[in-house]
């Protein structure tokens, strides 16, 4: 991130350098905070175009709620500053990283008369996987580490905390020369990757875990599923076993950071013609034209400055 970069926090912009907390702030111990990534693109007309603001910054509101976080700004102000960032910092093409946590107070567990931090961040970001992982495709492992069930933690909210189960999955598959790991549930189903959903294909149709699983339910999967029925596909949401990856005609992961991403192997199996397939390909095709402004049936889901 550019050192440049100014920040809105606790309700004003501040110098990069200044957007700080103290070595004492109760999330940084104990983990309890709420973020979200958001991605803004530069459309075909020169514009910035946000997308999916409001129902990123409605989950991030939400996270903190499930979490029992009283965040003190409402869905409008919260809207309000991440333009306000991206003005400021003159951002078309940028991701970007709202994030609550709980700062000085007391170090009791339960921390409740800390004070509520709120920052919301900006910068330019390519290819979260690489970047040629969007036409090459990536290769994954199946992680050894099981993704957290839906009874020990709030799997529909992004909480801080929660990520330190993909983290330690993120870093074995690097460790072992991968570039993403996908993790199974408790029961052995197909859960998704450190962060990311995931779709696979076969015989021309998508499956995809349901949202009743140990998933987040990701506005980029939600939004794909979408764009995918207007594009005459048919979606199904069923359970995936580690089997159904490996025989597959195609895999791919979604999310903000990742958009639209190939798997081209999985734990030293090739997956289909271990390339880019063409349902994932029109499917990117057919979501960067959403993002770019070129398709009037889903203008709704774009905030432009």
């Amino acid at each position: 991130m550019p050192a440049k970069t100014k920040i809105w926090m606790n309700g004003e912009i501040v110098p990069f350098e200044a957007a700080t907390t103290h070595v004492l702030s109760h999330s940084l111990h104990y983990g309890l905070g709420a973020f979200e990534g958001i991605r803004s693109y530069e459309t075909n007309d020169g514009r910035a175009a946000v997308l999916r603001l409001r129902e990123h910054i409605e989950r991030l509101v939400q996270s903190c709620h499930i979490a029992t976080i009283e965040v003190p700004y409402t869905v409008e102000q919260l809207i309000t500053a991440t333009k306000d960032v991206l003005r400021t910092n003159e951002l078309r093409q940028c991701y970007i990283r709202p994030l609550v946590w709980l700062g000085e107070g007391t170090i009791n567990i339960a921390a409740d008369d800390n004070v509520i931090n709120v920052a919301i961040a900006a910068w330019p970001w390519g290819a979260y996987l690489g970047s040629d992982a969007l036409e090459k495709g990536v290769r994954c492992c199946v992680s050894s580490y099981t993704r957290i069930g839906i009874r020990s933690h709030y799997e529909k909210a992004k909480l801080t905390g929660q990520y330190v189960n993909s983290v330690l999955a993120k870093r074995e598959a690097k460790l072992n020369g991968y570039h993403e790991a996908i993790m199974l549930d408790a029961q052995g189903y197909v859960s998704e990757g450190t962060g990311e959903n995931i779709f696979i294909v076969r015989n021309g149709v998508l499956f995809t875990p349901p949202r009743g699983a140990a998933i987040l339910a990701g506005i980029t999967r939600e939004s794909l599923m979408q764009v995918a029925h207007a594009e005459g596909l048919e979606v199904r949401e069923e359970n995936i076993t580690r089997s159904d990856l490996y025989v597959a005609d195609e895999v791919f992961m979604c999310g903000t950071a990742a958009e639209v991403t190939p798997v081209r192997e999985i734990d030293g199996r090739r997956i289909g013609r271990g390339a880019r397939g063409p349902v994932c390909k029109g499917l990117q095709d057919a979501f960067f034209k959403v993002v770019r402004g070129a398709d009037d049936r889903f203008s709704d889901w774009l905030t432009y400055l």
